[in-house]
């Protein structure tokens, strides 16, 4: 009786057939992933500035949203400085610099409500703001102050020359946040996905 089965140079096509493949794939694969990276962290940036917003209407008291840097994208610790370039953030009523690592609490400094690593499912992208803290009332309004208060965020690839789907956010003096895609041109004025004129 024959036993049937694959034979070496069957086995060695099939792999390299695989392997021509997986080849051509891998740099979207890569790209695929650098999206997915810069959606996770404009979404979690996103969320923590409307999470601050709703808990200063909730507590009617001033809450800030603060980007903090973190030498471990994948969690805070009580180095942290406020920064322009991570994604890294903190909800409170007071500066968390030096105390990010902080429990949750309503009366001890820095009284934090939340916080976010950027490595938390967004790691390995270039974030850039305008600032660093953005405070909103109990009408969940931007409160003007001196300094520097965040009105945009971009979220970008790690690699410069690689074609990737960047974003922006947006904030208004009336609290609104606003995800959009600076590559979409000017003249597509009615695109969802526009940024507004800076």
């Amino acid at each position: 009786m024959r036993q049937r089965g694959f034979t070496i140079i069957e086995l060695a096509v099939t792999i390299a057939v695989l392997a021509l493949i997986l080849a051509l794939a891998m740099p979207s694969i890569g790209t695929w992933m650098g999206n997915s990276r810069i959606r996770n962290a404009t979404e979690s940036l996103q969320n923590g500035l409307l999470a601050a917003r709703s808990e200063a209407i909730r507590r009617n008291q001033n809450i800030s949203f603060f980007l903090v840097s973190a030498n471990d994208s994948g969690a805070l610790d009580n180095t942290c400085a406020l920064s322009t370039e991570s994604g890294s953030w903190v909800i409170s009523v007071t500066s968390p610099v030096g105390k990010c690592a902080s429990a949750l609490s309503t009366t001890d400094a820095p009284m934090i409500v939340e916080t976010r690593a950027v490595g938390d499912g967004g790691g390995g992208v270039k974030v850039v703001a305008d600032g660093d803290t953005v405070t909103f009332n109990s009408f969940g309004r931007v409160v003007s102050a001196a300094g520097s208060f965040i009105t945009q965020i971009d979220i970008t690839g790690p690699q410069d020359g690689t074609r990737y789907r960047n974003l922006r956010l947006n904030l208004t003096a009336s609290g609104g946040v606003r995800m959009c895609d600076p590559s979409v041109p000017s003249t597509a004025t009615t695109d969802p996905r526009l940024c507004p004129a800076e």
